[in-house]
């Protein structure tokens, strides 16, 4: 009976979630599950699961890991300097904060330049409200993302294994 009350919330947790607006992020460490904001940002997040479901993530590293900051990732070059070779995305600001577990666009300093690099949030980062756009958040497995090994970037970087839209998972 422990082990039912133990999982009985996850269990609610994935059957209220909407499985094409959940990603599965597979770490080295285990899966985090994230709930994507297309009421937040609808073309950002659009083009997150279309990347996603071309296989664009897989196998990218976490090029900048900033302990009490943010890890960073979605370019294929790995410095940070690379995207999709889509268009470029018009910002999505909305007053949504820059909390603990947040997903924000990586851009360059035109607030229209995000492309395919993302960061998820180890802490509270208020600075950013307003000026990056917020498309996602981490709902479960925030403990994987805090094992992200750091560095700018990491000497030995961790990858993403896979990731897919919740409604693909097979």
């Amino acid at each position: 009976m422990v082990s039912a009350l133990i999982f009985a919330p996850m269990s609610a947790m994935a059957q209220d979630m909407d499985p094409e607006n959940t990603l599965y992020l597979d770490l080295k460490d285990g899966q985090v599950v994230i709930q994507l904001r297309p009421d937040l940002a609808p073309n950002h997040v659009a083009r997150i699961k279309e990347l996603t479901r071309e296989g664009f993530y897989d196998g990218q590293v976490f090029h900048r890991v900033i302990d009490g900051f943010m890890a960073q990732t979605g370019d294929p070059t790995g410095t940070g300097m690379g995207g999709s070779g889509k268009p470029d995305l018009k910002a999505e600001f909305s007053d949504a904060p820059f909390k603990r577990g947040v997903l924000g666009m990586a851009r360059a300093g035109n607030p229209n330049s995000a492309n395919s690099q993302f960061f998820i949030m180890f802490d509270d980062g208020d600075w950013l409200n307003g000026k990056y756009t917020v498309w996602g958040e981490v709902v479960d497995g925030m403990e994987h993302v805090d094992a992200i090994t750091r560095g700018e970037p990491p000497a030995n970087p961790d990858k993403i294994i896979k990731m897919q839209v919740a409604a693909d998972a097979t």
